[in-house]
């Protein structure tokens, strides 16, 4: 199964299949599927592309145990490129078999495809995300290798993200614990899976020692062109295909994440607001322009202090409070 094939349809849906979990060694880790990044729209039989806009969840199900051990050609919509490609896949159970003997939870009807998504507005769904804007020298965040103007957080191992307070929380509540996070590389064009161990005794201000850009100015820009014609290459898949679950939250509406089907729910307006997740505020614009590409440090007259001031749309992870809507 190769990566697919791009189509000069440039439409996309208003709701779609969000692609979350992609299980290592299934017939879907076979195929260029991106976690988090791809929605799928439909599903072609034939030569040419549907007509419709509309994914039914029930009629792909059905379509998908039909076609067991039988290719199939499956339309998914980039939200990197905002291009529909057709991606064959051959629908299988024999890939859980071997997994299922080493000891993995049986399940009575393992996934055909190694999907898991959910039913979401496609739009809005990648819209939370949490920009890494400054790393404190020892942090936990350094440790970690975040890369400041370079690495988005996009979701955790535990459950979907639907809001800014949503991330501080979760980081609140592993203090002296892993949290286990997925960071995604504007220069590499890559996901990758990082450990953070969230404390107050690392030597400085805040669990993580980093400071976090959140909204309408701070998300995932497009990659050039030149990028996009090489749509999510090996180097990119070898994340989530290295023998183990990837598991990438993202910003869905309410339901229940299942293997290979959805129920369709509607998504809250996406809010441009700036929270503050620290005690302390100051107005006035930002002392971070946003002129620079990613992966640059952007230089500025004043003197961000992580943890006590920040921009109205930056945030900060302080161990002395909760984040406040």
């Amino acid at each position: 199964m190769g990566a697919g094939q791009s189509s000069t349809s440039q439409q996309s849906p208003s709701h779609a299949l969000h692609v979350l979990r992609v299980t290592a060694h299934s017939p879907a880790s076979r195929t260029n599927i991106e976690p988090f990044f791809d929605f799928i729209v439909g599903f072609s039989e034939g030569d040419s592309l549907p007509d419709h806009t509309e994914l039914d969840a029930s009629e792909l199900e059905k379509i998908v145990e039909e076609h067991e051990e039988r290719t199939i050609t499956l339309l998914v919509w980039s939200s990197k490129t905002k291009i529909t490609r057709e991606v064959p896949i051959t629908p299988s159970r024999t890939w859980s078999v071997g997994r299922q003997q080493s000891g993995a939870e049986p399940t009575s009807k393992p996934s055909l495809l190694g999907l898991s998504m959910r039913m979401c507005e496609y739009e809005s769904a990648t819209d939370n995300v949490w920009h890494v804007m400054e790393v404190l020298e020892g942090s936990p965040a350094e440790s970690a290798g975040l890369v400041p103007y370079g690495d988005w957080i996009i979701g955790w191992s535990g459950d979907v993200l639907k809001g800014e307070n949503d991330f501080y929380d979760v980081v609140e509540a592993h203090v002296d614990k892993p949290l286990r996070v997925f960071v995604y590389s504007y220069d590499f064009d890559n996901l990758r899976e990082v450990v953070l161990m969230p404390n107050r005794h690392w030597g400085g201000e805040g669990l993580l020692g980093c400071v976090f850009g959140y909204g309408l100015l701070h998300r995932i820009p497009d990659q050039p062109s030149r990028r996009n014609s090489q749509h999510q290459p090996a180097s990119a898949r070898g994340s989530y295909e290295s023998g183990r679950e990837f598991f990438v939250p993202a910003d869905v509406s309410q339901g229940s994440v299942h293997n290979g089907t959805a129920h369709a729910s509607h998504h809250d307006t996406d809010s441009t607001s700036f929270a503050s997740p620290v005690p302390h505020r100051l107005s006035g614009p930002s002392s971070l322009g946003t002129g620079s590409q990613p992966g640059t440090p952007r230089q500025s007259g004043s003197t961000l202090t992580p943890g006590r001031a920040y921009s109205p749309s930056l945030g900060t992870l302080n161990g002395e409070a909760s984040p406040k809507p």
